[in-house]
């Protein structure tokens, strides 16, 4: 399932080539017929990330609420703006921008940028303009230069401005997403510490703190040298805190960089190895029966609330 990092890179791309800009929207698929015609030739005038959710804003003051789940992605074809500053990033194509006053070409680059659990660049099948929907697209997003099309998402949906107040309302504090970063994981160490579930689970929950998914929390947890079944009162707040903090951290490396690449042991040289290895990036997820890189026990896996949890033994007492 896509995480946080993942969602606001989203969000950065939209804001990038969309925001601004009067859109043809539409449902290849049909499924989002009635919210395509609502939102059709509307301006997006923003484009935000709380957690795992997406929130476009239009000209009408309508909202487009959309979360991935596990399936969803994000296809983006054509003049694609770079997320980072110079070199490319990774999963940017890199394309030039086009300046203000400058010509754009008659027909865009077709290449295409996938923005979902993995990011990844490819060659587009042919130079159609606009090109093709591959795969049942929920909803096309398209300015004429920049072609945005989303497919598998667990949620796609028109609200209101209140309407989406609400939503966000629900969630918890996301760290890209606040004012004040200490006085949000207050809130989050008294959602934590007054439950007796599993600290595990509750960085899971949106409603403790927004973003978090299975390979951030097994990552987080293990570098606060913490077991997953602590139930929640019984852990710490400055060992919350710190987790808060952490995640903070992650997350705006994540955003950053594209991947969630979560050791601190690593040198410039190892970091490079590890964007382009997988099973370099982490601590413990994945890595379930194979040494602990600290004390060489092997990973447990076990289930917490439906889904996979990994942890060192030794290292997470």
């Amino acid at each position: 399932m896509p995480e946080g990092h993942t969602v606001h890179r989203v969000a950065c791309q939209l804001a990038l080539d969309l925001v601004g800009r009067p859109l043809a929207v539409s449902s290849p698929q049909g499924r989002f017929a009635a919210g395509a015609a609502r939102l059709d030739g509307r301006t997006m005038t923003g484009a935000t990330a709380v957690g795992k959710q997406l929130f476009c804003t239009f000209d009408t003051a309508d909202v487009l609420r959309v979360h991935l789940g596990l399936y969803g992605a994000w296809d983006l074809y054509g003049d694609v703006s770079p997320l980072g500053e110079g070199e490319r990033v990774r999963g940017s194509l890199g394309a030039p921008r086009v300046r203000p006053g400058s010509v754009m070409d008659a027909q865009p680059s077709t290449r295409r940028l996938r923005l979902g659990e993995d990011e990844s660049e490819h060659a587009a099948a042919d130079d159609a303009w606009p090109p093709p929907p591959l795969g049942q697209v929920r909803v096309r997003l398209d300015s004429g230069s920049v072609v945005a099309d989303l497919r598998g998402p667990s949620a796609c949906e028109v609200l209101t401005a209140d309407e989406a107040a609400a939503v966000r309302a629900r969630l918890g504090p996301d760290p890209q997403d606040v004012a004040d970063l200490d006085e949000a994981g207050e809130v989050v160490v008294e959602r934590v510490t007054r439950r007796q579930v599993a600290v595990g689970q509750l960085l899971m929950d949106q409603a403790v703190v927004a973003g978090i998914g299975n390979i951030y929390r097994a990552e987080l947890l293990f570098r606060a040298r913490l077991d997953p079944w602590t139930p929640g009162r019984r852990v710490p707040a400055e060992v919350v805190r710190g987790i808060w903090r952490d995640w903070a951290v992650l997350l705006a490396d994540g955003i950053r960089d594209g991947v969630m690449l979560t050791r601190e042991d690593l040198d410039d040289a190892g970091r490079l190895a590890a964007r382009h290895d997988p099973t370099l990036r982490h601590w413990v997820y994945g890595r379930g029966g194979l040494p602990c890189r600290v004390c060489g026990t092997p990973v447990v896996v076990e289930e917490m609330a439906t889904r996979k949890l990994y942890r060192c033994p030794v290292c997470q007492v």
